[in-house]
């Protein structure tokens, strides 16, 4: 299972950022390029594994989007985009967002209270874009998480992070850098 992606993961490169080891993937980064194949079995993994009795799918700039578009298609659930510009729209919410590698403001707008949303995204890291994602949707805008799931895990906090936010995390691989290469666990 998930052959493709744990391949991939093994051949791409790592980048240091700061303290941050960065492994550059086409899922998480958009480069090289992207094998529809891979991209293929991505999104039906998180289609297998996700919970989409929703009302929207929600996904993080940039890299949570080519992951909810076709889920989206394919559901037939609408999709809204967590933005890295503010647009000043009726009832945009702004959080404030820190990773191990960066501190930026994200935009939440097209979610109301009371809708149900599953969060489609990346990587799970240092859980600093999602913690602040979770705590708008739940505490400002009023809407219930009813799912989150990430291709990537990269972190040993994963359950720090669940407990904080509330809320299970899914994901589908659980990755780390040893050595400037990316590994994988199953």
């Amino acid at each position: 299972m998930l052959e493709r992606l744990k391949r991939s993961v093994t051949e791409c490169p790592v980048v240091i950022i700061g303290e941050y080891h960065y492994f550059v993937h086409p899922i998480t980064d958009g480069v090289p390029f992207m094998e529809p194949e891979l991209l293929q079995e991505v999104v039906d993994e998180l289609l297998a594994v996700g919970d989409f009795e929703c009302d929207r799918i929600l996904a993080p700039e940039a890299m949570g989007i080519h992951l909810a578009v076709p889920i989206s298609l394919i559901t037939g659930i609408p999709y809204s985009v967590v933005r890295k510009r503010c647009y000043g729209l009726e009832g945009e919410v702004n959080i404030a967002q820190s990773t191990g590698y960066s501190k930026s403001d994200m935009y939440i707008n097209g979610i109301k209270r009371g809708d149900r949303v599953t969060i489609v995204d990346d990587v799970l890291s240092t859980g600093g874009t999602l913690k602040a994602l979770v705590k708008a949707l739940t505490e400002i805008v009023g809407a219930e998480v009813v799912d989150i799931i990430m291709v990537f895990e990269k972190t040993d906090r994963k359950k720090e992070i669940e407990e904080e936010i509330g809320v299970p995390v899914k994901t589908l691989l659980k990755v780390d850098v040893i050595d400037g290469k990316t590994v994988y666990n199953d």
